[in-house]
């Protein structure tokens, strides 16, 4: 989604806004653009369409010089892309706003600035903020009062960065329903929606709280003020990544390097959280053990690839805890009327912790006499964190590429954790636990196998070159990781991919196979491994082509039409974390076949912020 930069410094900031917005690339995005205030005072602008480099390249004959400025990566919500949609967008030549989010009573504003003259160049609903705060701005005198009083008259999502030509060297920021860091430099400060933005400059930030408003001015002079308009602290956190995270490395695409470090970040996810039989119930709050002790139902809200995890969740929870459990999706979730049955956990999931609908929902469930609320979650200090009674950190680090890889695998070992930490307040039998425990400790050496056998997934790649559809089967705990492969391949290959149980093709998606359809099925060795085998010879008498992710000791073969990967073997319950892998790396190399935009494909975010 949109990416702000902001910068007040005792230096020239066009070289800090440019890398910010580079860092920020991966968020996705359709066009950028900065705004410096000049040392003479006046405001300067640069905006151009597509990438940040057309940006860069603009600005090579024509530089930005100046202490402080604001900069954007637009993802188009209203208005089509183009360099007069293109943030930061003025009113008149002393003012400049940049916003991620949307104003949903745009239009009602936009009406009545024109009727008293104002005139618009753009389509967004961005400009209307512009015109508000400049005619405000005229009125009071004062930039942070101008803009508290604006956000009065906003309804919807926002975050603002914001900057006055007749206010040397300050810059506003402000936040509600989307996310909004501030930086800590030495005697400088900082405004970005995302951390990674500012690792160039600094590790401290200050995570602004819904409604929070900031004054970044000379001097690293940092002022907050709530919701409430008082002056308030936020505590200082350094970003606890290194700036090497952001990183590709030696490796081609951010996915890639993502996918190959899910051995590492699995074993942090378990790091400490793991006794010697059991899971420390502790790693999710002091007052897990008794809030998990009254726990009768669970709800799981999460969306996309968080939604998936979930719905593996739910096989793992029901069987080792007993508890019922209900998936949903959270931008369905909230408009319904939802039954809580009494003594019902609330489960978010959410790679960034500011995905908007999630955090809705969140919001939506506290008012619905839930027993409490968990967030599994990537990123500290996110609203989600910060708004949830119990928190597990997945300890993924920083994931760029915006097809999720590690983060769908290390949520998958938080919800295991969440699983054995709830069986032993239930009474999961104790030799399950250790079973279960040991495995675990397994986990990351199976997934480094794994990853292993990418170059024969390369070559199996191949025979997608050329497909325009594929259907992805499996059965049990398996059917949302056939889900979770199919995304992958429509998210970054653009091939058309559907996902069913594969007991569900006789009730309809048999009709679609034929030699020009590849079928990609998960075989793990459990207990429906020999109903999977009748469901693959179904597609095989329809000439269907086979491509099987297989455990090695379930006896399938290759022969004509049926192409095996052979996977290590693995518990039976974990086994959709591994399986989940050459998943992604059959997508990823497709995908690379294809020449698309492996990190950042067409018309895809990073982070969700807006509905």
């Amino acid at each position: 989604m949109c990416g702000i930069v902001g910068a007040v410094a005792e230096r020239n900031v066009q070289g800090i806004l440019l890398e910010g917005l580079k860092r920020l690339e991966y968020r996705g995005y359709d066009s950028a653009g900065m705004t410096v205030r000049s040392p003479e005072g006046r405001l300067q602008r640069q905006r151009a369409l597509g990438k940040v480099a057309a940006l860069e390249e603009r600005l090579v004959p024509e530089p930005l010089p100046g202490r402080s400025g604001i900069a954007h990566t637009r993802w188009a919500t209203h208005g089509r892309p183009s360099e007069a949609n293109a943030h930061p967008h003025q009113s008149g030549e002393r003012l400049a706003v940049v916003h991620n989010g949307i104003i949903e009573n745009h239009e009602a504003l936009r009406r009545e600035l024109e009727a008293e003259g104002y005139a618009f160049t753009s389509e967004t609903d961005t400009e209307v903020i512009a015109h508000l705060l400049e005619r405000e701005s005229r009125r009071v005198g004062d930039l942070l009062t101008a803009v508290r009083g604006v956000l009065a008259h906003l309804d919807g999502a926002y975050a603002l960065g914001v900057i006055h030509a007749d206010e040397p060297d300050v810059i506003i920021g402000a936040r509600k329903g989307s996310p909004l860091v501030v930086g800590v430099g030495i005697d400088e400060a900082f405004l970005a929606s995302d951390p990674l933005a500012l690792l160039q400059v600094t590790d401290r930030f200050l995570y602004l709280q819904e409604g929070d408003a900031v004054r970044l001015s000379q001097g690293g002079v940092i002022e907050v003020v709530d919701a409430e308009g008082r002056a308030v602290e936020r505590e200082v956190q350094v970003f606890e990544h290194g700036d090497g995270a952001a990183s590709k490395g030696d490796y081609r695409h951010f996915m890639l390097k993502e996918i190959h470090e899910q051995p590492t970040v699995i074993a942090a996810a378990l790091e400490g959280r793991l006794g010697e039989r059991s899971a420390l119930v502790e790693s999710f709050g002091p007052e897990a053990e008794a809030l998990f002790g009254r726990v009768k139902q669970i709800h799981v809200v999460a969306c996309g690839t968080s939604y998936h995890a979930g719905m593996v969740a739910r096989y793992w929870l029901e069987r080792y805890t007993g508890v019922p459990v209900q998936v949903e999706v959270a931008s369905e979730y909230r408009y319904r009327q939802v039954v809580v049955p009494e003594d019902t956990l609330f489960v978010t999931l959410s790679q960034s912790g500011e995905t908007a609908d999630t955090l809705a929902a969140l919001r939506f469930a506290k008012e619905r006499g839930y027993l409490g609320s968990l967030a599994i979650c990537n990123v500290p200090g996110s609203s989600l964190v910060r708004e949830s009674d119990l928190t597990l950190m997945t300890r993924a680090g920083p994931e760029i590429g915006v097809a999720s890889t590690k983060a769908f695998t290390t949520q998958l070992t938080a919800l295991m954790l969440l699983t054995l930490a709830l069986g032993r307040v239930k009474g999961l039998a104790a030799s399950e636990q250790a079973s279960l425990v040991e495995a675990l400790r397994g986990l990351p050496g199976l997934v480094a196998r794994v990853l292993a056998l990418d170059p024969a997934i390369e070559v199996l790649a191949t025979a997608f070159a050329e497909k325009q559809h594929a259907l992805f089967l499996g059965r049990g705990a398996h059917f949302p990781i056939a889900l979770e492969g199919a995304l992958k391949l429509k998210e970054i290959s653009y091939i058309h991919a559907e996902a069913y149980p594969a007991g569900e093709l006789k009730h309809g998606p048999l009709a679609l196979v034929d030699s020009e359809m590849p079928v990609i099925s998960v075989a793990p060795n459990d207990d429906l491994l020999d109903k999977l085998k009748s469901n693959l010879q179904e597609v095989r008498a329809r000439g269907g082509e086979l491509f099987v992710f297989a455990d090695a000791e379930v006896g399938l073969v290759e022969e004509e039409g049926v192409q095996v990967l052979h996977l290590p073997g693995v518990h039976e319950a974990l086994a959709p974390i591994l399986y989940t892998v050459p998943l992604q790396l059959l997508s990823y190399h497709v995908a690379v076949l294809k020449g698309t935009d492996v990190d950042q494909p067409r018309n895809l975010a990073k982070s969700v912020t807006v509905e």
